[in-house]
């Protein structure tokens, strides 16, 4: 079932880089008494993915701030170190925060896989973009395929 406007988000571990490896970020800790931002995209460092998606965000992170967003995530199916390199190539710190979900644990439990093993890739994430205030979603913008029409930095600015 595809997480919907409405729900809460699932219990999951995400991953990011810190100092001393990976380190662990429960939804709990992400979500609980925030206003957040999360988008995902099927891979770190693919095209359209570091061409497009993430690069907006970056350049509207002040503005998403602005409205009262209180954090900025991009999760991927992708492991900590993979996402910690890529955001030095992204130049996000400070702005979007990115995390690993290396085993799709939240990306399955959302049902939002895309199975891209026929390229390859494995099983990842859709391209998506919503707005989760206090662990529920608010807005959501869920992509079909490979597309970024609907999940921008733009479109969820306008929705906030």
């Amino acid at each position: 079932m595809t997480i919907k406007v409405g729900d809460k988000i699932p219990s999951a571990t995400l991953y990011r880089l810190g100092e001393k490896g990976p380190e662990a970020v429960t939804t709990d800790q992400l979500f609980s008494g925030k206003k957040v931002v999360l988008f995902g995209l099927p891979g770190a460092f693919t095209p359209t993915c570091s061409a497009k998606h993430v690069p907006g965000f970056v350049q509207n992170a002040a503005a998403l701030k602005a409205k009262g967003v209180d954090t900025i995530a991009c999760m991927s199916v992708n492991d900590a170190f993979v996402m910690g390199a890529w955001a030095k190539d992204q130049q996000s710190a400070g702005k979007v925060e990115m995390l690993g979900d290396g085993s799709g644990e939240l990306t399955k439990k959302m049902g939002i896989e895309l199975d891209l093993t026929g390229r390859g890739l494995g099983v990842r994430s859709r391209r998506f973009s919503m707005l989760v205030d206090d662990g529920v979603v608010k807005n959501l913008n869920l992509e079909e395929g490979g597309a970024l029409e609907i999940s921008g930095a733009e479109t969820i600015l306008g929705q906030i």
